[in-house]
């Protein structure tokens, strides 16, 4: 598996990373442990959680308890900043909050060290010094190696960003935020911040929802099980006519409409890591494969105009 370097700092990642947010949540941790296991065998090292994740800590706990001595060959990223089941706090990016948070998810996760810090969305509430600091801190005193942020807007980031060299702090070297071929609103409001200061993105939500997987055509009834109860949602409804084009675009080229939503990710020189989500050992083989396909300049712009 590639691996790709985050942003400005000397930690690598791997190309395709595992989403566990199905973790402690549609899958126990019996479920999880063949994923985890085949994910690393398969070079898939990058594991990407939250302390929300598993109705609240769930997701955490199983990958701390499952890793042990495999700790050491996964680059391990956790997020804080969103409300925790039952908590009324507002301050999210409050000193106070942030080292309780990251305490919690270093006891769950059974680790001395996150990898990657992600804030899961800005605090307007706390002063951008305040969190940025305290972020350091962690930093300096090697509970966490490094730091992103996540669903923050363009002058959100630059924000962080100023005050981090101002100060000279250890900032942000990547961005968690939503791309697909069926959402690319962040190339306008986010994407241009992230060029201009270094700084890696890495999406979720690489296959829209469901939408790009393949299972899903226009007209036809949706697959017994599937996640979306409707086609009418945001993922399926306004894109169907992209998502049958996609398809063609693929299949004319022989390969599917999941390859081509991971390597067209994959082509874009700003992506570190991909995260996608698993339930089964098969997924892995699939998520695995899909980046290899190259894409040419041509079929970029083409894809441009189906998509734009």
């Amino acid at each position: 598996m590639e691996k790709r370097k985050l942003g400005s700092s000397n930690l690598e990642v791997s190309l395709v990373g595992l989403g566990t947010n199905n973790f402690g949540g549609r899958m126990d941790v019996e479920a999880a442990r063949p994923v985890i296991h085949k994910a690393i065998d398969l070079g898939i090292t990058h594991f990407d959680t939250a302390d929300i994740y598993g109705n609240s800590g769930g997701s955490e706990t199983i990958i701390g308890e499952v890793l042990g001595p495999r700790r050491k060959e996964v680059t391990l990223a956790t997020k804080f900043g969103k409300p925790m089941a039952g908590s009324t706090e507002q301050h999210r990016g409050s000193r106070g909050y942030i080292i309780s948070a990251v305490e919690a998810s270093l006891k769950r996760l059974k680790t001395d060290w996150i990898d990657l810090l992600w804030m899961h969305e800005p605090d307007p509430t706390t002063p951008i010094e305040e969190t940025m600091h305290t972020l350091d801190g962690l930093i300096k005193a090697g509970k966490v190696r490094h730091v992103g942020s996540s669903n923050y807007l363009g002058a959100q980031l630059d924000q962080a960003v100023i005050v981090a060299k101002k100060r000279g702090y250890e900032g942000f070297v990547a961005a968690q935020d939503e791309l697909s071929l069926t959402e690319r609103k962040i190339e306008k409001t986010l994407i241009p911040s992230l060029k201009r200061n270094g700084i890696s993105l890495v999406p979720y939500f690489p296959l829209g929802g469901g939408a790009l997987t393949g299972k899903y055509r226009k007209g036809q009834a949706l697959p017994e099980g599937s996640r979306h109860a409707s086609a009418d949602n945001r993922f399926l409804g306004p894109n169907w006519d992209k998502i049958e084009a996609l398809h063609d675009f693929a299949d004319k080229r022989g390969h599917t409409l999941l390859e081509l939503a991971m390597s067209w990710l994959a082509c874009q020189p700003i992506v570190a890591s991909i995260i996608a989500g698993a339930t089964r050992v098969e997924q892995l083989d699939l998520n695995a494969k899909s980046v290899n396909w190259k894409l040419t300049d041509e079929e970029m712009a083409e894809i441009d105009k189906i998509t734009a």
